[in-house]
């Protein structure tokens, strides 16, 4: 698996120029649509930096993708199977957010991903990263803290969210073990 999440930093700062380009975007332009830094986009681009799972969601969202259409888009079209041994794996190199996409097709609109948050860690993603998709969290282990606006909620193994009306979203694992969930996005 190491290799699947070495190989996706280097595709995905391919696929985020790609990207940029195809839309006729300057760095400056693309800083300003994602509220990412041009410096910070530059860095990326150039393979100086691996993109934090934050700043890949703002780029996704700047771009009209949800995270996972990044990512499928860095890693090539998916097949109706995906076996485990296939599924992208990237790891977020300030967190060690591991996040493996088991599902998502350009053509369905549902996809499925599992992610293992580490213990004392926390992820937080703009609302922006939320206005194309609607979202279902099932903890599969572990407990994870989801502060979603100004409602907070505490999750433990077996318990699923819905998620409301697109806002900041923290997802924090509090405990001394890691916190596995899966996340069921539907597109709009």
């Amino acid at each position: 698996m190491p290799n699947i999440v070495e190989k996706t930093s280097s595709q995905l700062a391919q696929r985020i120029r790609l990207e940029r380009d195809a839309r006729g975007w300057s760095q400056a332009e693309l800083s300003e649509r994602s509220s990412v830094s041009k410096a910070t986009i530059s860095k990326i681009e150039r393979e100086e930096m691996s993109p934090t799972a934050t700043l890949l969601v703002k780029l996704a969202g700047a771009f009209d993708l949800t995270l996972a259409g990044l990512l499928l888009r860095a890693e090539g079209e998916g097949q109706r199977l995906t076996r485990a041994t296939q599924q992208p794996v990237w790891r977020d190199p300030e967190t060690g957010y591991l996040r493996r996409q088991i599902f998502m097709r350009p053509d369905h609109p549902l996809e499925l991903v599992q992610i293992e948050l580490p213990a004392g860690r926390r992820v937080t993603l703009p609302a922006s990263s939320y206005a194309q998709i609607r979202q279902i969290i099932w903890v599969q282990s572990g407990e994870l803290i989801v502060l979603e606006g100004a409602e907070r909620s505490v999750l433990s193994a077996g318990d699923c969210l819905s998620f409301g009306l697109p806002s900041e979203v923290t997802l924090s694992n509090e405990g001394s073990q890691p916190c596995t969930y899966l996340v069921l996005v539907s597109r709009k």
